[in-house]
């Protein structure tokens, strides 16, 4: 396969190559490839995952199960401080 790359990206490739990065531009293209790959997967799963969630709210609204929304942000607003306070020591 021959492909052709932007001045900027072969640029950058070679920097890695030569930075000892890589062992090769090939070497440097397959990974990127690979992270590419795992990206899409990661991105597919969490996707299906929240599509799960939306599906899981619809069906607890249809219930009546349901958080008023001053109430639902209260609740977020306190995690958020605490997650601060534990941040700051």
């Amino acid at each position: 396969m021959n492909i052709t790359l932007q001045p900027e990206l072969a640029r950058f490739l070679s920097e890695q190559v030569e930075q000892g990065m890589f062992s090769s531009v090939e070497a440097a293209i397959n990974e990127s490839v690979q992270l590419l790959v795992r990206q899409k997967l990661l991105y597919k799963d969490r996707f299906e995952e929240l599509q799960q969630e939306i599906l899981r709210g619809v069906e607890d609204s249809e219930r009546g199960d349901v958080i008023e929304g001053k109430v639902l942000f209260a609740q977020w607003q306190e995690r958020l401080n605490q997650r601060r306070q534990r941040e700051r020591g």
